[in-house]
């Protein structure tokens, strides 16, 4: 179970690697990977979300990358492990 601290940390995160990313970001930006900005995401959590670190992984790819994504949807999917 993820306390509230845990989780609004994780939900910080991703807010702020979504702002500035760009579909070219990788090209402009030598050394920038989507995949460095998802394990810091998800740093705070720790160990405890294992059991859905995958889907929670592709998850915040999509809120990251995709500015249309349902971001609420993502919210609640970490409310969810929350709730444990």
């Amino acid at each position: 179970m993820l306390d509230r601290t845990d989780r609004e940390a994780a939900l910080y995160r991703v807010a702020l690697c979504a702002f500035p990313y760009y579909p070219d970001r990788a090209e402009v930006d030598p050394g920038y990977t989507v995949d460095e900005d998802i394990e810091w995401c998800l740093a705070p959590l720790g160990a405890r979300i294992i059991v859905d670190g995958v889907g929670l992984r592709a998850a915040i790819r999509e809120v990251i990358t995709d500015r249309g994504a349902d971001r609420q949807a993502f919210i609640t999917r970490l409310r969810e492990l929350a709730a444990g």
